[in-house]
């Protein structure tokens, strides 16, 4: 900003500069003064109404005087006309009951929040900068900014540090006084600062390493949403994955995608619409997955039972359906209810599914021979997370479930969900006693004859109970949960 410089206090040398103009005035005023006193005296004096005229003259400087203390404190913090903003102005206080949020009861003060925000602004010269002055102006940093060019305007997403006592109502209505639509904000982390194209890249690199890393991919990338896998042909029949072309479909707050394997993964995001941008991030994901086939990582774990024997976990997926059916036929029938509540009828119609990794993860124990006498599934359930195991009757009461178990929660803990639970039969107590062994705050709850346990994630699950002959197990893949569509229980 420019100021004339009649408005600014010149100075030499740190004192301000006197000029011969300035004491010619206050010589004209001084006998200004003495004149006037000169003739008042001769009023007073010589005049018949000299004593009233002293009294009148008391009143209007009296008057005069309340008048000046009366306007000075009304417009005392105004600031001067011409006054551009370079001082610092006094501080208001609002007196009474305020109509904004009240700080939260963690802002201290000097300390400050990290906040995601997306907002839609005009597309045209100048919207931006109005908004991110706007922020400047309540002391809102911004850390990242990306734009999304659409035909109705500009979506753009910011990475915010704000002091700790702004919340996010006021974020939002100086967005909105700024000329921001469809405002949306929430808390963000520390994992929020890496930048988006590194962060694609590194989820890329996790699905191409295993394939049942790409429904926690896309959650990871998409933020919080409902992730499906549909079969090719759906029930009743109909077109399948012939309604969603190749190149998918996004719609609003929809996203349809066609799988690998050849269904249909469907996205979906109420709280948020998608952009172009993000529906182009998750094809490309799914396009990677695709192209690289079928892939699980193969290390394993040896361990040794208490009476001796060594087993294996591992990770398993379709490629293992033949030796899961062998097992399913080598279990009693009691043991089969326990685990799927029921009758159970042919395998074939649900071991595909159990073991995709589309659905979830599996560990497989097998013995020294080869032959797989445990398995443990780890479940994505819409925002749930189902855990259920079946061990073959010859095995059971060896440690086998419960070190399934304790290595399935703390995937689910790896992959950043808040609970698990597992649906079973009150006289399943071998199930009971596992879920009870985790060390973890449990709930129970009938639904339509069985129980569900469920196990809040909020401490270390257990270590496994049994000793390694070797280590080389792989470390669980970070993400969030994905999601499963209706499964026989």
């Amino acid at each position: 900003m420019t100021r004339d410089i009649s408005d600014v206090t010149r100075a030499k040398d740190g004192r301000p500069v006197h000029h011969w103009r300035r004491d010619l005035v206050e010589l004209a005023a001084l006998f200004t003064a003495v004149a006037v006193a000169d003739v008042v005296a001769n009023l007073v004096g010589h005049g018949p109404d000299g004593p009233a005229l002293l009294v009148i003259s008391a009143i209007m400087l009296a008057a005069t005087a309340g008048f000046h203390t009366w306007w000075a404190r009304r417009h005392g913090h105004a600031p001067p006309a011409g006054d551009t903003g370079a001082r610092p102005g006094a501080e208001v206080r609002q007196a009474g009951p305020s109509a904004e949020p009240a700080a939260t009861p963690d802002a201290v003060a000097g300390s400050s929040t990290l906040w995601r925000m997306r907002t839609t602004v005009k597309d045209e010269p100048g919207s931006l900068a109005a908004l991110c002055t706007a922020l400047a102006g309540r002391r809102v940093d911004i850390l990242s900014l990306q734009t999304h060019p659409l035909a109705e305007g500009t979506v753009d997403e910011f990475l915010l540090r704000a002091p700790g006592e702004l919340g996010a109502a006021e974020i939002s209505r100086v967005v909105s006084l700024a000329g921001g639509t469809s405002i949306w904000i929430e808390r963000a982390d520390a994992h929020d600062l890496v930048d988006a194209p590194t962060r694609v890249l590194g989820l890329a690199a996790r699905t191409a390493l295993d394939a049942a890393e790409l429904p926690l991919a896309l959650r990871q990338l998409l933020g919080r949403c409902t992730i499906r896998s549909l079969p090719a042909t759906p029930v009743g029949g109909g077109r399948g994955p012939e309604a969603v072309p190749v190149e998918g479909v996004l719609e609003d707050t929809v996203l349809r995608l066609r799988a690998p394997e050849g269904g249909v993964i469907t996205v979906e995001r109420p709280y948020l619409p998608f952009t172009p941008t993000e529906f182009a991030r998750a094809r490309a994901l799914v396009e990677l997955d695709a192209r690289l086939g079928p892939r699980i990582p193969r290390s394993q774990d040896v361990l040794t039972l208490p009476e001796g024997n060594s087993i294996t976990v591992r990770r398993a997926d379709t490629r293992d359906v033949e030796a899961a059916k062998a097992m399913h036929e080598r279990c009693s029938a009691r043991t089969l209810s326990m685990r799927y509540h029921g009758p159970v009828g042919d395998a074939d119609r649900y071991l595909n599914h159990l073991l995709s990794p589309r659905f979830g993860r599996t560990l497989a124990v097998q013995t020294a021979s080869g032959r797989v006498v445990g398995l443990g599934h780890l479940l994505w359930d819409g925002d749930e997370t189902e855990v259920a195991l079946l061990v073959e009757d010859e095995w059971q009461r060896r440690g086998i479930g419960s070190e399934l178990l304790s290595r399935l929660v703390a995937l689910a803990v790896d992959a950043g969900c808040d609970s698990v639970y597992a649906v079973t039969q009150a006289s399943n107590t071998g199930m009971v006693a596992a879920m009870r062994g985790l060390g973890l705050p449990l709930d129970y709850q009938i639904e339509e004859g069985t129980l569900v346990i469920t196990a809040r994630l909020d401490a270390t699950p257990v270590g496994s109970r049994l000793s390694h002959d070797s280590d080389g197990s792989s470390r669980p893949a970070d993400g969030p949960r994905g999601t499963d569509p209706a499964r026989p229980r």
